[in-house]
């Protein structure tokens, strides 16, 4: 079994920051990538950002802005958030893409959380 969990999100102003972070634990032989995706309200899932062994991706509205980073001594992952804008506004969802003790690829994903930018 693998459990991600995720810290809280929360209310920011525009042009605020906010980092979130994830931590991944149970049964991981190694971590293949660690990607936040976000859904907002009335809209699909889309990717956020993405880091593996040799690449970092970010979504095209969050360039320049948001920074992925990875502790693979934790087995965490974290998204820092500046400049935050009204359209960040959805739940956010950590990813990760591993190999377990057993040998076996998996997809997990947290249960999400909340940021809401607003004045």
């Amino acid at each position: 079994q693998v459990q991600l969990v995720e810290s809280e999100g929360g209310l920011v102003q525009p042009g605020g920051s906010l980092t979130l972070s994830c931590a991944a634990s149970g049964s991981i032989s190694s971590i293949n990538t660690m990607a936040w995706y976000r859904q907002p309200p009335g809209k699909q899932r889309e990717l956020v950002a993405a880091i593996g062994g040799r690449y970092i991706d970010y979504g095209p509205s969050v360039k320049g802005r948001f920074s992925i980073s990875r502790d693979n001594g934790k087995n965490s992952v974290y998204l820092q958030m500046n400049s935050l804008k009204p359209e960040d506004t959805a739940v956010y969802y950590c990813n990760v893409v591993l190999i377990s003790q057993g040998g076996q690829i998996g997809d997990y994903w947290g249960r999400g959380t909340q940021v809401t930018v607003s004045s």
